[in-house]
């Protein structure tokens, strides 16, 4: 007869293998939210566990709703719209230029609205103002949106919802952050930019119009822009302060967002049915597949594994814990990799050197391929909405050129904090 544990275990996998590959074409949230019920119907784990883990992403839902409402007030009032345009504009005629003005708009975005925001608003925007200044080839720009969601996704702690998973509640304080994860930031988003940009050198020799519109930024942008200046701010000053930062992310997103709907005369529903709440079930049924998956013992065996390589030897562990979490995140997805090495570092009290490998692995592995992160997911989801399509392979052979490269330049800066 099968175990309790085995069966937790193919559950899990199942469940994984559903938000990656989406079957049917359904979305990702019911495969995690089916696995999570699974496994409660099975008796694998009780009501109560499973309603322990869910509250466990409490910060996390938090989060991603401000987020998410920030993300859907500037799109919908243009304001990604007028810094694609902005960035063709000041192109003056070369694609080059372009891609090193978009480059710059895709890091911006993602250090201050999440990976998810520049995959889901950027892209679009993208593929516009490629579209205006009469890129034959706008692939190269779009490209863009994607890698860079995941190169800069550690700057700082909002830049990207794995890094609340994988700290948790012991989130380090901003000056804290800063220097640890400053010097891996730019050794990755530099690396990456380098990489994608000998690949696509080709591309880039195309003429572009020097004649691009700009469209004018409404009040309501403006506004909107204010609110994602100040919400940045404000979750600057909590993380300064070692405060969590979901609630503070929450709050400004519905001011913002209220003040906006206001001043336009405009019903909340024009905002609400803009936004992928799906991704909020996605993560908590997560959060129940991992919890099950700590009854079963892995994420312990996982942390006394990480404890006793890091008293042996840290540097090397943290390597192989960085480097392995990265390829790993590209076959379960960096959300679940996330939860359950954040779960087995928090747990086990591994050093910091451990931890941030860790923490670099999950972010920035999923630039290997489509499968790695949401955010790459949610990307192939907007390209494919605007007319464009980029394949598994032809992802991943591209995938193997600029993930490497970053990886190691990034956990080897990180060696040079502790």
């Amino acid at each position: 007869m099968m175990s309790s544990n085995m069966m937790m275990w193919i559950v899990a996998a199942l469940a994984t293998a559903g938000v990656i590959l989406r079957p049917f074409d359904w979305p990702e949230a019911i495969w995690a939210v089916s696995g999570a019920l699974l496994i409660v119907v099975l008796r694998l784990l009780s009501p109560g566990d499973a309603w322990t883990g869910i509250a466990k992403g409490t910060d996390v839902y938090l989060f991603l709703t401000g987020m998410m409402l920030l993300a859907e007030i500037a799109r919908q009032e243009g304001l990604f719209d007028w810094l694609a345009a902005l960035a063709a504009k000041h192109a003056n005629g070369s694609a080059r230029r372009l891609f090193l003005l978009i480059y710059g708009v895709g890091t911006i975005v993602t250090i201050f609205l999440s990976n998810d925001a520049t995959a889901v608003v950027l892209t679009p925007a993208v593929a516009a103002a490629a579209k205006t200044a009469k890129a034959e080839k706008p692939l190269p720009y779009l490209l863009i949106c994607a890698f860079i969601a995941n190169a800069a996704s550690f700057v700082l702690p909002i830049s990207n919802p794995a890094n609340l998973v994988i700290y948790g509640t012991h989130m380090p304080p901003l000056l804290r952050w800063l220097p640890r994860y400053a010097l891996p930031s730019i050794s990755s988003i530099v690396a990456t930019y380098i990489v994608l940009r000998f690949t696509q050198r080709k591309a880039l020799t195309q003429k572009i119009a020097t004649d691009v519109p700009v469209p004018k930024l409404s009040r309501s942008g403006k506004t909107a822009a204010l609110g994602i200046a100040v919400t940045a701010v404000a979750l600057l000053l909590s993380s300064a302060f070692d405060l969590q930062l979901g609630l503070p992310t929450a709050i400004a997103g519905m001011l913002t967002a209220i003040v906006v709907l206001l001043s336009e005369k405009k019903a909340p529903w024009t905002v609400l049915k803009g936004i992928s709440w799906g991704v909020l079930p996605l993560v908590a049924g997560l959060f129940v597949l991992v919890e099950g998956l700590g009854k079963t013992g892995l994420i312990e065996s996982i942390g006394s594994l990480l404890h006793e390589g890091a008293q042996h030897a840290a540097a090397w562990t943290a390597l192989a814990a960085g480097t392995g979490l990265a390829f790993a995140s590209n076959l379960m997805n960096n959300l679940p990799a996330g939860l359950i090495s954040g779960t087995a570092v928090q747990s086990a009290h591994v050093p910091d050197q451990v931890k941030s490998a860790v923490l670099i692995g999950v972010d920035l592995g999923p630039n290997l391929s489509v499968t790695g992160s949401l955010a790459t997911i949610l990307w192939l989801t907007a390209l494919r909405r605007e007319g464009h399509n980029v394949s598994a392979w032809t992802f991943l052979k591209l995938g193997f050129l600029v993930m490497p490269p970053a990886l190691l330049l990034a956990l080897g800066a990180s060696f040079i904090f502790h």
